[in-house]
């Protein structure tokens, strides 16, 4: 088992859910990572953060959930969109499960830039 070294102070170092400790997903797992959202019948949503408050229990929402849709590349144009409108913040996805009125789902899919 390795240890990740992480601390608050330098954000470079930050750890985000399960995929964080990953390498960076290419567009086409990104694709399978919606495309798996989408196949659930899970709503995405779109949220993002400057890096230093991504610790933190709230990050902004881009626009509304994305209630039913199933259009993988409208989904990924939303993300997209996001990360133009904000290139130095964080930028993920999540799949809102209705049954269960959770994330089924969260995953970052830009990281900003940090200091």
């Amino acid at each position: 088992m390795q240890d990740y070294e992480s601390s608050l102070s330098n954000t470079t170092s930050r750890k985000f859910e399960t995929f964080s400790y990953l390498p960076a997903m290419t567009p086409e797992q990104t694709r399978q990572q919606i495309e798996y959202i989408v196949s659930k019948g899970w709503n995405p949503g779109i949220e993002h953060t400057e890096p230093e408050n991504a610790t933190g229990h709230y990050w902004y929402m881009w626009k509304l959930p994305m209630f039913g849709e199933t259009d993988v590349d409208a989904i990924i144009k939303e993300v997209e969109a996001c990360h133009t409108a904000h290139p130095e913040n964080h930028v993920r996805l999540l799949g809102f499960d209705n049954f269960s009125q959770s994330a089924g789902a969260s995953m970052v899919i830009y990281r900003g830039k940090t200091v």
